[in-house]
């Protein structure tokens, strides 16, 4: 069956690279100068990561989800209906029974595996006659979830490929220490191990290094060949 919608959400979606939905994330808010918006993610670090990123970038966010306690999202929840902070960061599981006015925009960070999540992610924007606009991103891993959700709404949704300038995404730190064990003594990474030059056998069974006196008794325990000890000749 045709899920219905309300008539006044207009949807798009950007086709994009995972590593670049946090940086139009950013540029969409800014340049419509949103200030009422939920933004879904697939996952709790997955919000937890997005809300860092647009506090860190000047956009007052929160995020509720599962592993966060009921005060927790309570507060949250009371920021975002006051003000204090203008973007919601959710998951689908934390946003169910969520009832919040005046929001004009809904992200789809990452699309659902159910469409019918899809449906009622947007449900949240355009209620009591107002427009609303519902945007999702949509990388080449998750093409066959908006095909799903395009099949459950019966209506292709507008699709974009055409992308503003945007910041490279900034590569990944490097750890410059190792973590330590409990008495304080460095581990060796992975691929440090990976990397260092293998003993050779000799240095592996301590043949060449270790002194071993069973062997030397048995040194000096053999006979040479034939009778008796042979003297040397004299000349």
């Amino acid at each position: 069956p045709v899920a219905s919608l309300a008539p006044k959400i207009d949807q798009s979606v950007y086709m994009v690279g995972r590593e670049q939905k946090q940086a139009l994330l950013h540029h969409l808010i800014g340049e419509h100068n949103i200030t009422r918006t939920l933004v879904f993610t697939r996952t709790k670090h997955g919000a937890d990561k997005v809300t860092k990123k647009l506090n860190h970038a000047g956009i007052k966010a929160d995020s509720i989800h599962g592993n966060k306690s009921q005060n927790q999202r309570q507060r949250a929840l009371d920021g975002f209906r006051a003000g204090k902070s203008h973007v919601l960061v959710a998951t689908d599981v934390a946003a169910r029974g969520l009832d919040i006015d005046d929001i004009t925009h809904v992200f789809n960070y990452d699309l659902p595996h159910e469409p019918e999540a899809y449906v009622h992610r947007i449900g949240r924007t355009g209620r009591a006659g107002a427009t609303g606009e519902a945007i999702a991103f949509c990388d080449r891993s998750e093409r066959s979830l908006l095909r799903q959700i395009e099949r459950l709404t019966g209506s292709k949704i507008n699709a974009t490929t055409d992308l503003p300038d945007l910041p490279k995404p900034e590569p990944k730190p490097k750890s410059d220490s190792k973590p330590e064990s409990n008495n304080g003594e460095a581990h060796a990474s992975y691929a440090d191990r990976a990397t260092a030059k293998p003993r050779s056998a000799k240095h592996r069974s301590g043949a060449g290094d270790r002194y071993n006196p069973n062997k030397s008794r048995n040194q000096n325990s053999r006979k040479p060949a034939g009778r008796g000890r042979s003297h040397p000749r004299s000349r």
